[in-house]
């Protein structure tokens, strides 16, 4: 693959790729909001602000801060704000009053960051200078990853202890030509030290699978502890119906935009103004040998294997952190168990009979008793013997690794809980 082919070139970053710039709204934006916000910073908690710059004619304004152990620095400045409407058309996400107060907003705080090696506490850490910065604020736009982050999301974030997960910290657009076709990329993970993704030539079929796929080797990416150039190397995701591996690498737009003929979007017309600096497509080794002769399919190939349930891996990181916060929101299971309308499925954690592993599995809540609860289980367990399909066992909330609460409305998680409070 990729000879004989005239060479392109990868544009250089753009500025919102070089590091992560997003902008908070303020609430009432006829008030100056850029007085008083080293003295804000100053009195956060885990803070200590090293050196502050005030925004001058030519220049933004800055603050160096240590935070548990490093030192960071974020640049603001004020400007004029605009929002594209796509970014606020989600009623569960944003109301229709939301999505107005928002749109009709002309300022906001622009605020930029070079992320550190551990990306997820950068980003974490961004989001709780600018709520502290701007303190009266409806909304956050994250420029670098095309998004815009709902009000009540952004608060429950920077008042938990927890990391956001890896997927926050990208988007992923799924763009269709109208007529079948579609091209799936990520925005945002340039801001990381990681190429952005790509599938390109997918379909209405499929595009749920490549969705979950190209999710899953973000995540991969992000939370990869070693060095590792994934142009060069193969990452093991996930296994399909037949137990096949799924193994993915990914080589530069400029290579593999000749392998795809026909191609309708994502197309060398679409990238003179954009896509067209470090981005990647998505290949498939399909095994291991082939892996050792570098030869690279595309990930249509496995468009008839999908099945209903192929299985993506996640961290162990991601397993942590996700339990972690089931632990830390589990007080809205019980509040929301009281309305009999409400279905709650919880995950525990059951060791296996080495002990040493836990197999995660669900079971339906049917009551509180003080800080324990009872639940029973859904389903046959594969590598434990003691308990069965329907049996019934008290837990603690030590034991959660996930929940889900099934109001009339929503399917609500620990990640999506700030559905349930109130606009």
């Amino acid at each position: 693959m990729f000879f004989g082919k005239k060479k392109l070139k990868e544009e250089p970053l753009g500025y919102w790729e070089e590091k992560s710039y997003m902008q908070i709204i303020p609430r009432d934006y006829t008030q100056d909001f850029i007085s008083g916000i080293f003295d804000r910073v100053s009195m956060m908690e885990d803070i200590e602000v090293l050196e502050k710059k005030s925004i001058t004619e030519n220049n933004p304004g800055s603050i160096k801060v240590k935070y548990e152990g490093e030192e960071y620095e974020i640049g603001f400045y004020p400007n004029d704000f605009s929002v594209p409407e796509f970014y606020l058309n989600n009623p569960a996400v944003f109301s229709e009053v939301e999505k107005q107060s928002i749109l009709s907003s002309k300022r906001a705080l622009t605020t930029f960051m070079d992320f550190h090696k551990d990306v997820k506490k950068s980003y974490h850490l961004q989001l709780k200078l600018m709520v502290a910065m701007v303190p009266d604020y409806i909304g956050i736009m994250d420029e670098s990853a095309e998004k815009m982050l709902p009000f009540n999301w952004v608060n429950m974030t920077v008042k938990s202890k927890i990391e956001p997960s890896s997927k926050d910290l990208y988007t992923i657009q799924v763009v269709s030509d109208g007529k079948g076709e579609v091209w799936l990329h990520t925005h945002g993970l340039c801001r990381c030290g990681i190429t952005e993704l790509e599938i390109l030539q997918s379909d209405q079929e499929n595009y749920n699978n490549h969705y979950n796929l190209i999710n899953t080797y973000g995540m991969y990416l992000i939370d990869k502890k070693e060095e590792f150039d994934p142009r060069n190397n193969g990452a093991y995701i996930g296994v399909l119906v037949n137990n096949q591996p799924v193994v993915v690498t990914c080589r530069s737009w400029t290579e593999a935009i000749y392998e795809f003929k026909n191609l309708k979007i994502g197309n060398l017309d679409d990238r003179k103004n954009g896509h067209n600096a470090k981005t990647s497509v998505i290949f498939i080794y399909k095994s291991e040998e082939d892996q050792n002769k570098g030869i690279l399919s595309k990930v249509s190939i496995y468009d008839k294997l999908w099945g209903d349930n192929p299985i993506f891996f996640i961290s162990n990181e991601e397993t942590a952190r996700m339990k972690a916060l089931a632990m830390e929101r589990f007080g809205y299971v019980e509040k929301y168990f009281k309305d009999k309308d409400n279905h709650i499925i919880i995950k525990i954690g059951l060791p296996v009979d080495d002990k040493n592993n836990f197999e995660h599995i669900w079971f339906e809540l049917l009551e509180f008793n003080g800080d324990k609860f009872k639940a029973k289980l859904t389903q046959e367990p594969y590598n434990v013997n003691n308990i069965h399909k329907d049996d019934e066992a008290w837990f603690t909330v030590e034991n959660v690794t996930d929940w889900i609460i099934y109001t009339p409305k929503y399917a609500i998680n620990p990640s999506n809980v700030y559905l349930l409070e109130e606009k």
